[in-house]
Formats: structure tokens, sequence, C-alpha cells
């Protein structure tokens, strides 16, 4: 397990031409040198192999210290996937059902109210018909939403309780879902798609369930088997010298540091399952090569092939794609031909999408523009690891895409 992180293979071995992965780096190099990204890392990886591997850049700015492969970076929205996987295993062991109302292990959404209108001074609630049930946490249709979101007057009650990109200060988990319960809903559960707050409730049921902290579950149900010896929610202070620090993109477009203090470096009191996950390539790589093999990576088996397939295919209702059912999380980017299934953005239709993917790939990214995709058509999986607020400043996602799968040959 684990190990240095190199790569593994000619390229060409696995139906891959060295020289035009060599784009990838030298497309996204300038994107270093005028100043817009620190630094990032690039992993491609096809048939079980690692084909490209690249850095450039610095971890951070003022030293100049590089960013390396063993790098540890914020992978903030990365983590909805993991914490999707765990509660997946709970389901497999028969601890919940899909269909179960949340209200079931999480009594404070037993009653749960709709926005209608009016302001967050005096808004207008009515009770919900239908309640959140596990599936709808699992593909963000519950109707909760993000208070930094800033676009409907429900952010706006977030806000004012406390969620803004964190969880109130002073809450754990338990407390932080609780307060949240108590908020109105941004529409009935299941109707529409919206990017939330799900899957830190979501972190909560399987703590409940689990009976154990999700730190903990994660670390011993999913790190430490799968040999991810670098994710957790902290750094300490044996790897402190490796974690990138965190930029924003400024008003020139220059990254600009942001002081973040020690907040890495300590266990946080809100366990976030939606954002709070530090790690690097190696890990995340293996993450993605276990959801590549179906649930199993060197010998340990984490779901069944079949739950696996089920996790990533399309469950919006009647097939929709997140362009027809859901509120976009940027206005700016089309979600035509995606959809989205239970921890994972799925595509449903590549031509719509206008970009060289398959049908089938499943993806997610985190706010400081990291991001990763597993495509079982063409057995690849790719990790691009970088720290820059927000993910939108500059198109690197589809950019990434075109210049992979441009380099797939055979």
């Amino acid at each position: 397990m684990g190990g240095e992180l190199k790569v593994t293979c000619d390229p060409a071995d696995v139906g891959l031409d060295a020289g035009r992965l060599r784009r990838i780096d030298s497309h996204f190099a300038p994107y270093v040198d005028d100043g817009r990204l620190p630094g990032w890392l690039t992993l491609v990886s096809r048939r079980g192999e690692i084909a490209h591997l690249s850095t450039y850049g610095a971890r951070d700015l003022a030293s100049g210290t590089p960013v390396e492969t063993d790098t540890l970076f914020r992978i903030y929205s990365m983590s909805k996937p993991i914490t999707s996987v765990a509660a997946m295993m709970l389901y497999e062991e028969g601890a919940f059902e899909l269909t179960d109302p949340i209200s079931r292990f999480l009594p404070a959404f037993t009653d749960m109210r709709v926005y209608e209108k009016g302001t967050a001074e005096a808004p207008i609630t009515r009770p919900a018909a239908e309640p959140i049930r596990v599936w709808h946490l699992l593909s963000h249709t519950s109707g909760l939403v993000y208070g930094f979101q800033h676009v409907s007057v429900v952010d706006e009650l977030y806000r004012a309780a406390g969620f803004d990109r964190t969880t109130p200060r002073g809450l754990d988990l338990a407390g932080a879902v609780d307060r949240l319960a108590g908020l109105p809903l941004l529409f009935e559960p299941g109707s529409q798609w919206n990017y939330s707050m799900a899957t830190d409730v979501l972190g909560r049921l399987v703590e409940v369930v689990s009976g154990q902290p999700l730190d903990r579950f994660l670390a011993e149900r999913i790190f430490g088997p799968l040999g991810m010896t670098d994710t957790g929610f902290h750094v300490g202070a044996d790897d402190a010298e490796r974690m990138a620090s965190l930029y924003y993109a400024g008003p020139d477009g220059r990254a600009t540091l942001l002081d973040m203090g020690d907040s890495a470096f300590r266990p946080p009191r809100a366990l976030s399952g939606g954002g709070g996950l530090i790690s690097g390539a190696a890990d995340y790589h293996r993450f993605c090569q276990m959801l590549l093999r179906g649930g199993e990576l060197d010998g340990v088996r984490l779901l069944s092939p079949r739950t696996v397939a089920y996790m990533t295919r399309n469950h919006l209702p009647g097939g929709a794609d997140l362009e027809e059912f859901g509120r976009p999380v940027f206005a700016e980017v089309s979600y035509a031909g995606i959809g989205f299934g239970l921890g994972f953005a799925v595509v449903e239709d590549a031509a719509r999408t206008k970009s060289l993917t398959s049908k089938g790939e499943y993806n997610w990214g985190g706010a400081a523009s990291t991001a990763f995709w597993v495509d079982p058509a063409e057995e690849l999986t790719v990790v691009f690891l970088t720290q820059l607020l927000p993910s939108n400043a500059h198109p690197i996602r589809t950019q990434l895409r075109q210049l992979v799968y441009q380099a797939i040959v055979g």
C-alpha cells in the first residue's frame, strides 16, 4: 500500500501518448508563471498504472517551497465522495434504507418547513409535505443550502444562524446539525437539486448509525484499510511543512494569500464530512482506484461493485440533468448533460457537455480548485490539486479534461 508516488508505466503501454500528456504541463505552467495559481499537481492513471505525474510552482509563495508529490492540500468538497462512501458502507450492512426519513436517526429534522416568501427578517414558511430521506442527502435534493451561495433568502437565514463558509462557532457536528434543522428548506425534498450542506448532515448520520465520531469511522473503515495515511481533518506537527498554503484570486487576478491561521493544524470542533478533509495525491489516487475497481483495492473491499455502479448512475428524477433540474453552483458554468448520483456528478450525455469525456464518467471538485474524475469506460482516473479560491476563478477543470482525453490514442 501507499509508498512513493511515481509514474509506474510507459504511457504507450496503457494507450496514452507521452508527448500529448506533456501538453497538460505546458498548458498549466503559465498559470503559475503569471501568478494565477501558486502551484499544482496532476496525476493521470489508466488501467491501474500511473502514466503521468507532474508538479509545478510553489506550495507556499512566500517561502518558495515547491509543490511536491507528497504535498498536502485542503480538498474541501472532494471530502463529499468519501463521506458518501462511508454512508453506503453502512447501507450495505443494513443500517438504514435509502428511503428512510433522516428524522429516524436525527430527530431534529422531524418537522421541517419550506420557505415560501418574505424577507430573512420575516420569512413565510409552510410545513414540508415530504420528509428529507437519506437519498436526498446523497443526491443534494434535500432542500438544504449553503450560506455562502448568496442567491436566496434561505441562504441569508443560514448566514444569520452562523452558517457561512463554516459551521457556527462553538458547536460540534451534532450541535451544528441540530441548529441547521431549525432553518427552512429551499424547496420540497426531492423536487430540485441544490448544492448544500447535505453531506455534513450525512456525516452526522454516519456518526449516529455507526456509534463513532466521523473522524474515527473514516480512519478505521476507509483511510486505514486503503493505506490513505495522509488524509484527515487536520495535519500533525510532523507533517506541517508539507501543507500547501491557501490563496484566493485577487482583484488583479493573481493568487493572494488567505491567512488561515493554525486551522489546518488542530482538530476542528465540527467534523465536516462535506468539506473538512486534507489529503494528498497518493491518497486520493488510491480512493479513485478503489472506485474504478468496483469498491476494492489491493485485497481490501469497501463496497460491492453493484453499490459503486448504483452510486455512480444518475439519480435525478426522469434522468434529468443539472441544467434542467438543478440550481447551478455557478451561473456561468454549463451543467448540460450532467446528472447526479449518490455523492458524485455523473456524465449522462458527453455530447451535451461539449467535452471529450465518456458517458458514465463521475467526478467532483473542491472549493480551492481541486478536481478528480473516474472514467470506467476508459479505465481512467485523474487527480488535480492546487489551492486557489474560488473554484471557478479559472476554467481549470474543463481545460484539464480536453488535455487528458486528447492524449488517449489506444
